[in-house]
């Protein structure tokens, strides 16, 4: 039996936490917060309660087989888990509607035929064949198995296979997702429902590889779930689930630095001048904290891909709206930016900036739960925006405000009051200096978009998380955490969940 420290408490940390306790070690987690959950937070005022971090889960059977191998009560028995039905209803800039079926391909298909016709619906349907190739290509090795040492073999191969496009007596193939849309998809409204799975992650779609066309297929896929009583529920059952393999929970303690004894991790030493020793560490933190917890050494990356940097950030607007939520509104709402070029150019460009008309994702739950009664819904706004992004709260939230009324009519007359989250709040609550929020990884790009493996040039420390291999996201985070047992518990020949 190990010890092991686990830094931070966010969903990649406590899944790793379960899975080792389970296997015998003894696991105490710091976290420097007074709770637990990483993004998973929530807000509540007056009856009403806003998730503030993420507010849906694609790929559920993650935290299933998590709960799967750390005890007898499935996921099921710990959360009440819903597939959102629509997944999405689209408002696009010309005013045209759609909503898109959940988990249905011939659904999604039939509902783009009904909105822009039989041409356009066929394309779509094509490009959802070819990206589900992407991901059969780039499931294993980026989400199921640690790293590979020779990653550059993903760094250089793109995964999606493109149809040949012919210009001026030339042949090419889309490298990007603007050019798979441009090319490919050819409808302006095709492209904006494309490009909006990359901008939901804060990925500018000029520059993000074809691959990310699995962004769209998981979703498409695997569907869309909630969890009634808003998200952070997910974080207290995995809390919870924890605690029950008897993981101890140490809050208000912050790490100041990773011991070293004889070469390898030794233990944590806590702000306090306390140092707690430990066998094995997991870090669940950013690369830039994991750099000044190890002194300045930049002791993660084993393999040499370079942490993430520069990742968008979000800001978020709570709405406590009087009047209950109409029947047959959509679970949730994607508004498009009215000037594609000039959104990506404010986000993207030299002098990033929060766009004056951005696309905003619209939630509304039908939660009761959320709610001091039927009188009254809960309504979260959120939009991309650059990470560190300042400005007065207000301001920033007037323009998502304005997007967002798109979505649900006569919205500053039903509204009682907002509260803004914004870059900063992130910061405080995960430690990612800017709230830059980690992306998934993707394979090509010449690797820009993978993150460093879980295993670190300092023997004995692993990293677990969203800034650590398969990137960000919830699912992503859950994988994470498994990755990280496997390593610890199984060794150096460990190949990945099975």
């Amino acid at each position: 039996m190990a010890r092991i420290a686990v830094i931070g408490a966010g969903m990649g940390a406590m899944a790793a936490a379960a899975r080792l306790a389970v296997a015998g070690h003894r696991v105490v987690v710091y976290e420097r917060t007074e709770t637990y959950g990483g993004a998973l937070r929530r807000l509540e005022r007056d009856g009403f309660r806003f998730d503030t971090g993420p507010g849906l889960l694609p790929l559920p059977a993650v935290y299933r087989d998590l709960f799967l191998k750390t005890g007898r009560e499935p996921l099921e028995e710990c959360v009440d888990l819903v597939q959102v039905d629509p997944s999405t209803h689209h408002v696009f800039a010309d005013g045209t509607r759609v909503s898109l079926p959940n988990a249905s391909r011939a659904g999604v298909v039939a509902a783009l035929e009904d909105a822009f016709g039989p041409a356009a619906a066929r394309r779509w349907g094509d490009f959802l064949v070819r990206a589900r190739e992407a991901w059969d290509r780039s499931r294993r090795p980026l989400l199921e198995e640690p790293l590979w040492p020779n990653w550059q073999v993903l760094a250089e191969r793109e995964p999606y296979p493109a149809v040949p496009h012919k210009r001026f007596l030339r042949t090419r193939a889309a490298r990007t997702l603007a050019e798979v849309g441009a090319w490919e998809l050819r409808e302006p409204r095709l492209i904006a429902l494309l490009e909006s799975h990359a901008l939901a992650y804060g990925l500018d779609p000029r520059g993000t590889p074809a691959s990310a066309a699995v962004l769209p297929y998981m979703e498409h896929a695997f569907g869309t779930w909630y969890v009634r009583g808003g998200m952070r529920e997910l974080a207290r059952a995995v809390y919870e689930r924890c605690l029950a393999r008897r993981v101890e929970f140490r809050f208000g303690a912050e790490v100041a630095g990773i011991v070293e004894k004889d070469g390898r991790a030794a233990g944590v030493e806590l702000s306090d001048g306390t140092v707690a020793e430990a066998d094995l560490v997991v870090a669940g933190v950013a690369p830039a904290v994991l750099e000044r917890l190890g002194g300045g050494t930049r002791p993660r990356g084993d393999d040499g891909v370079p942490p993430q940097r520069g990742a968008a950030s979000r800001l978020t607007v709570l709405l406590a709206l009087r009047g209950g939520r109409p029947e047959g509104v959509a679970h949730r709402t994607v508004v498009h930016g009215e000037d594609r070029d000039a959104e990506l150019e404010s986000l993207f460009g030299p002098d990033p900036a929060v766009p004056a008309r951005p696309t905003v994702t619209v939630l509304r739950p039908d939660d009761p739960a959320l709610v001091p009664d039927a009188g009254h819904e809960a309504v979260t706004v959120t939009s991309v925006v650059p990470e560190g992004c300042g400005g007065s709260p207000d301001a920033l939230a007037e323009h998502l405000v304005t997007a967002a009324e798109r979505a649900v009519p006569g919205l500053r007359d039903r509204l009682l009051w907002h509260e803004v989250r914004t870059p900063a709040d992130i910061a405080g609550e995960t430690g990612a200096p800017g709230g830059a929020v980690p992306v998934p990884a993707l394979a090509a790009a010449d690797g820009r978009l993978l993150h460093p493996s879980n295993t670190t040039r300092l023997p004995g420390l692993f990293t677990a998380g969203g800034w650590s291999h398969p990137g960000g996201g919830l699912p992503h985070a859950g994988m994470s955490g498994a990755l990280v047992a496997g390593l610890i518990v199984e060794g150096p020949d460990f190949r990945g969940s099975q």
